[in-house]
């Protein structure tokens, strides 16, 4: 098993969220209205300062029509494709 560094993690997650959000041509207070969070939250998400908990992170996928583990799935994929083994 491959160990990430934090900040990987939550910049990778930021990344994979803003593409799956901007691909349903929802604003980041769309989103948050969708996913009962606070306005500022995606954007902290977005740019990698924050984490979400499990509940927020299958809020934000039912909130942008994706399968709970699809965030979780694709920030990994791209984790493996930005950090050499």
């Amino acid at each position: 098993m491959r160990n990430f560094n934090p900040r990987q993690v939550a910049a990778a997650f930021g990344s994979i969220m803003r593409a799956a959000r901007t691909d349903c041509g929802m604003t980041q207070e769309e989103l948050a209205e969708r996913a009962n969070l606070d306005r500022t939250y995606p954007s902290l998400l977005e740019r990698g300062l924050r984490q979400p908990t499990i509940g927020r992170l299958i809020g934000i996928a039912y909130a942008l029509g994706l399968e709970r583990g699809a965030l979780v799935t694709r920030t990994v994929a791209w984790l493996r494709r930005q950090v050499p083994h």
